[in-house]
Order: C-alpha cells, then sequence, then structure tokens
C-alpha cells in the first residue's frame, strides 16, 4: 500500500493545505457575522452557502471541459481560479449586509468553480490509476490540516493578539500569495498526445453520452447532497448551544484534525479495498454521526460526535472523488470532474434552504436528524449500483 506520489501531487497538495489555511481564517467566522453582526439565522446562512456552491457549479462544467481542450489549460484555469478566490476573500472584513456577503462569498466561489475540474483533473494526469485514492487521499488531508492551521491561527490572533474579526479575515491574503507562488512555480502540467485532441473532438459534452455506472454515481451524489449540509451548520449548532467564539473555532480544528488523520490512509484503503465499498462506508458513518450530532444536548457530547464525523468523513474523501476518475478517459477529464461538480453545485441552493428552512421551523435536532436518515439512504442506493454492476 506505500506508494510515492510525484511531485505535482505534492506541489498540489501544499497548494490545498495554504489555500485551505487562508479560507479557515475566513469560513468558520461566516455563521458567527451572520449571526450576529448581520442579524440573520440559520436560513439565511444557508441561503449564503447554497447561492455560493451554486454559483460555482455553473463554471465548474465548462471549465473542465476547456481544460480538456488544449494543452497547458489546466494549469491556466487551476491559477486564475486560485487568484480570484484569494483576491476576493480579504474583502469579507469590509462587509456590513448579507447581500454584500452573498456577492463576495460568490465571487470566491467563482475562483473555486474555475479551479476545481482543471485542478483535478491536473492532480489524477499526473499518476497512476491505481493510486488515484491515495493522491485523492493526501490532497485532502493537507486540505484539512490547512483548514486545522486557519482555525488556529484565528484562535490564537483572538486570544494573544486581541485582534478583530475584520482584522483576521484581512490578513487570509498571506497565505494566499504562497498558493500563486507554488502553482506558477512549483507545477508543470504533463504533455497530452495529439490523439487526445481529436478523441476530444468525438466526445460529446451530453449528459446521455455519460456511461450508465457514472450517471448513476452522479445521481445518487445529487441525492447524498441534501444530506451533506454545510459544516458552517455544525459551527451555528456549537455557538447556538452556548459556545464562545474560541470554543467554535477549536471544535473546528478539531473537526479538521480528525478530518486530515484519516485522509490519506481512506485513500490507500480505497485503492486496495475498492472506492465504491469505501465511499458507502464512508457515507453510513457520516449518516450515524449526523444522527448522533441531532441527539446531543450538551456541548461534551457535541465535541464527541463531530469528531466521529471528521473521522468517518476523511476517511472516503479521496475515494468519493477518485470514483469520478477511473470511470473516465485521460483526454476527457476534466469534462468528467466538470459533470461532478455541477452536479453536486446545482443541488447546493435548495439542499442549503431545505436544511436552514427545516432547522428554523422545527429545530436544529430534526434537521441535523433528517440529514443523516437520507445519507444512510444514500449508502443503500450506491450499494444498489454496485449489486446491478455484479
Amino acid at each position: 500500500m506505500k506508494h510515492r506520489l510525484p511531485r505535482t501531487v505534492l506541489i498540489l497538495g501544499l497548494v490545498s493545505f495554504f489555500n485551505d489555511l487562508a479560507s479557515e481564517m475566513v469560513t468558520p467566522f461566516i455563521p458567527i457575522l451572520v449571526a450576529t453582526v448581520l442579524g440573520g439565522g440559520p436560513v439565511v446562512l444557508g441561503l449564503i452557502e447554497g447561492m455560493a456552491d451554486a454559483v460555482a457549479s455553473f463554471l465548474k462544467l465548462w471549465a473542465g471541459r476547456y481544460s480538456d481542450s488544449g494543452s497547458g489549460r489546466r494549469k491556466q484555469l487551476t491559477l486564475l481560479g486560485y487568484g480570484i478566490s484569494n483576491l476576493v476573500r480579504p474583502l469579507i472584513s469590509l462587509v456590513t449586509g448579507w447581500g454584500v456577503l452573498i456577492v463576495l462569498r460568490s465571487l470566491d466561489r467563482v475562483g473555486k468553480g474555475i479551479r476545481s475540474a482543471p485542478r483535478d483533473a491536473l492532480l489524477v494526469s499526473s499518476v497512476q490509476k491505481q493510486h488515484h485514492g491515495h493522491a485523492y487521499g493526501f490532497q485532502r488531508a493537507l486540505d484539512n490540516a490547512g483548514a486545522m492551521g486557519g482555525s488556529l491561527i484565528a484562535i490564537a490572533a483572538l486570544t494573544w493578539g486581541d485582534w478583530s474579526i475584520p482584522q483576521i479575515i484581512s490578513w487570509s491574503f498571506l497565505p494566499g500569495v504562497l498558493v500563486m507562488a507554488l502553482l506558477f512555480w512549483g507545477v508543470q502540467e504533463p504533455p497530452r498526445l495529439e490523439v487526445e485532441t481529436e478523441q476530444l473532438r468525438a466526445a460529446p459534452l451530453a449528459w446521455s453520452a455519460l456511461s450508465l455506472p457514472t450517471r448513476h454515481y452522479l445521481q445518487v451524489l445529487v441525492v447524498f447532497t441534501f444530506a451533506r449540509a454545510s459544516e458552517g451548520f455544525i459551527l451555528l449548532r456549537a455557538n447556538e448551544m452556548g459556545m464562545s467564539i474560541v470554543q467554535v473555532l477549536l471544535l473546528w480544528a478539531a473537526l479538521n484534525i480528525a478530518k486530515s488523520s484519516t485522509s490519506i490512509y481512506g485513500g490507500r484503503l480505497a485503492d486496495a479495498f475498492g472506492l465504491d465499498r469505501l465511499t458507502m462506508l464512508g457515507w453510513i458513518g457520516y449518516g450515524l454521526s449526523f444522527i448522533a450530532i441531532s441527539q446531543v444536548l450538551h456541548t461534551d457530547a457535541l465535541w464527541l460526535a463531530v469528531i466521529v464525523y471528521g473521522l468517518v468523513t476523511g476517511l472516503s474523501e479521496g475515494s468519493e472523488r477518485a470514483l469520478i476518475s477511473v470511470r473516465a478517459h485521460e483526454h476527457e477529464r476534466g469534462t468528467a470532474f466538470g459533470w461532478y461538480h455541477l452536479a453536486v453545485g446545482l443541488s447546493a441552493i435548495p439542499a442549503g434552504v431545505l436544511f436552514g428552512t427545516l432547522w428554523h421551523y422545527q429545530g436544529a435536532s430534526l434537521a441535523f436528524l433528517c440529514a443523516g436518515l437520507l445519507a444512510l439512504v444514500c449508502a443503500w442506493m450506491l450499494r444498489s449500483g454496485l449489486d446491478s454492476r455484479s
């Protein structure tokens, strides 16, 4: 199960680390800003997060397809996407209304929409097919480690630096500079054969052109999006239960430590055990942990439930994306990842608003319980797809 990853995968992992370091100096504060400074609630949070993800989804299919159509475009689009996000994100420190926050979060996600599919295609084109789970597990591990680091920096700045939230957000530009430097000088896009250009022209973009197993998987993912509520709701729940801002940030850091600690092993395990099977087990763990979160009454129990959620989520993060890469040919991987991100992203607005509305009218416990039960249904749907192929 040991395998040395190539330079491009290692650099892209560091890019994810520093980008999430910057992002998590901002993201954990958004539920707090919504609930305090902006006077909003779970419905507003669901709208903001849903709008941000949905805006990104409209760009992901185009970016993935465009990145397939020429040599060097995957790196160019990855640079552009990370550049937009790291330019816009510090501006959230100036927000005075939730309408402006929606615009800035959406622009941040525009950058994510441009970079996600080309970056994923660039990642898997740099490693052998049998090690895709390991590559994605490594990338997700560093992504989560960066999220942990950003949270700890925010905690230190609040506790010992006596900084305000806007000051912390504004300093998120610094790791963003490192992201751009690593991408520009450290990543080389693997050369592609001339035959791939002809294959791309012959490969239609239509949904019906995707293979039946891929379409089934994407359909199940759309349903699972309604179960996979934004993790911002976990922070909002912690704040609602009486945790201080520093305690909420510590909970966020613990969540990302848990996810990072299992991501690499989960990726390697997926390569050996089977991507489909590990994804299914991860979704079962996700559902059970959300059901546990729905039942907690005290913050100590919330800590335990959230850490368990992080451990099981980290195991299957790499396999969920690697499932797309193993079903697609090299010349169309950007397009396949575009469909993946589009299918998930278009479900983000109704999913976020539905979760927030259920919370608002029926309480947080029922919202988390319904999401957990739906995740278990999705695991069964994925298993049904496995049975039909065997």
